[in-house]
């Protein structure tokens, strides 16, 4: 069955239905197209358009339908043009006549735009699900590493002294950002379009209001043109994926880098790591590799969408078809990057020792003895040149500036005193930087507590 078959005399060319159908991927939307067609019989019943006893025919039709999908009974094949197409057909031919007043008062135009917008608040709550999990191992991580001395990196050198709490605490906030752009685009989308028929309305008696009200929506669309043509959340929605996955590569690089031998700042676990066909040695971060090499391909999703609606005249055109397999696979790409890195960095081992010795051969604290000494009247300039001279020392000898002696410090500057050595270790270099955001103890676990009474409030 075709929605549209009437003024054609000829049966569409098998290669042109194919090329045109889109049931291969839109029946994802089957539970969303048969929720939306009962708000819209129930709200067609309402306006006396349709009658009581063909509302609950239709609605009673519809819930069978989906049951049947569901427990497998009844299977979406490829003989009709689109999810639309086949639940209106199966639904006139389980109760007749009256399943063919189902599509009174709507277009297929505003059906898509209704069901790809009741998919896509789904499926952001879905994500949303998986970015809290992953953010409550992330403050599981911080709450227990408020004293892992590691080095911090500015250009991939090491710059200064942090706790692993403090470098988990970055990412916290970009994840907690990811959340906050998912919710914008969320209450965005939340406009019922159904009822804006194919581009200019309808003369029925439809109230949009309240076929809106029965869907959970904020409000029914404002223009009916915009309403069938919009995919401005759909560009959004691939935009924080990319954003998503942008923080999910940065962060996998680092663990790549933390994970090999050279740093050996944690040890991935068995279960996501594998092996070489050749060399039985390897241990190889595969996961945080493979979402790493995924992101480009939610990137190109974003891309597509962005040139394919780039030269569209108003309203729909058929080139919109084109944002539904390319989000849907984006979505599964993310969702099945975030369930597993989540499940890796839960795993993965924490070599505390490596990482606190790799920040003191780092000279990470010579800022710290550069404040030493202009705590000790020497002007920031020339105790910059000291430490300077004192790295070159060591470097050397081949030590850090925690192994020097007193008579080696006083050999380049007389100022220092045996307290230099408190000054300089690692303990002493993140507690006292106690500025809110800093990675000092006492100011990191205000920070925890304020991300913990944000994950209560979810």
């Amino acid at each position: 069955m075709k929605l549209w078959g009437g003024r054609f005399t000829k049966e569409t060319n098998q290669l042109v239905h194919n090329f045109n159908a889109s049931i291969g991927f839109d029946q994802k939307f089957y539970h969303q197209d048969i929720r939306g067609s009962i708000a819209h019989v129930t709200m067609l019943a309402k306006q006396g358009i349709l009658t009581d006893t063909e509302r609950d025919t239709i609605i009673a039709g519809l819930s069978g339908i989906e049951k049947d999908i569901e427990n497998g009974t009844l299977v979406i094949d490829g003989t009709q043009e689109d999810i639309h197409s086949f639940v209106e057909a199966n639904l006139i031919a389980r109760i007749g006549e009256v399943g063919k007043k189902l599509h009174t008062g709507r277009s297929r135009n505003d059906q898509v735009a209704l069901d790809m917008k009741l998919y896509i608040r789904d499926e952001i709550a879905a994500v949303d699900e998986l970015l809290l999990s992953l953010l409550e191992e992330l403050h599981t991580l911080m709450k227990n590493n408020v004293t892992t001395y590691m080095p911090g990196f500015t250009h991939l050198q090491k710059a200064q002294p942090v706790t692993l709490a403090h470098h988990i605490g970055a990412y916290f906030e970009m994840f907690k950002r990811d959340r906050s752009r998912l919710a914008d685009t969320k209450a965005r989308l939340n406009y019922c379009p159904l009822g804006a028929g194919a581009l200019a309305g309808t003369t029925y008696p439809l109230d949009r209001e309240y076929t809106a009200s029965l869907l959970d929506f904020t409000g029914a669309t404002l223009n009916s043109m915009d309403s069938v043509s919009d995919r401005d959340y759909l560009i959004e929605l691939l935009s924080a994926f990319s954003t998503i996955m942008m923080h999910l590569s940065r962060f996998c690089e680092e663990i790549i880098i933390w994970n090999s031998n050279e740093y050996r700042f944690i040890t991935l676990d068995d279960a996501y790591s594998t092996g070489s066909s050749i060399m039985p040695q390897k241990k190889n971060p595969d996961i945080a590799e493979l979402v790493r090499g995924k992101t480009g391909r939610v990137y190109g999703a974003l891309v597509s969408i962005l040139t394919t609606m780039k030269a569209l005249p108003l309203a729909y055109n058929k080139d919109m078809q084109e944002d539904k397999e390319l989000t849907f696979d984006a979505i599964d790409t993310v969702k099945g990057c975030l369930a597993l890195f989540t499940g890796m960095i839960s795993t993965m081992t924490v070599n505390k020792d490596n990482m606190e010795s790799s920040a003191k051969n780092g000279f990470t604290n010579a800022t710290d003895a550069a404040d030493y000494l202009v705590n000790h009247g020497v002007p920031f300039r020339d105790a910059h040149g000291i430490v300077g001279q004192l790295v070159l020392f060591c470097e050397q000898k081949g030590i850090a500036l925690d192994d020097m002696t007193l008579e080696e410090y006083k050999a380049i500057s007389p100022v220092f005193e045996e307290d230099i050595f408190e000054a300089i270790r690692m303990e002493t270099c993140v507690t006292k930087r106690n500025t809110l955001g800093a990675p000092g103890p006492a100011v990191m676990e205000e920070v925890i507590k304020r991300n913990e009474d944000y994950l209560k409030a979810r």
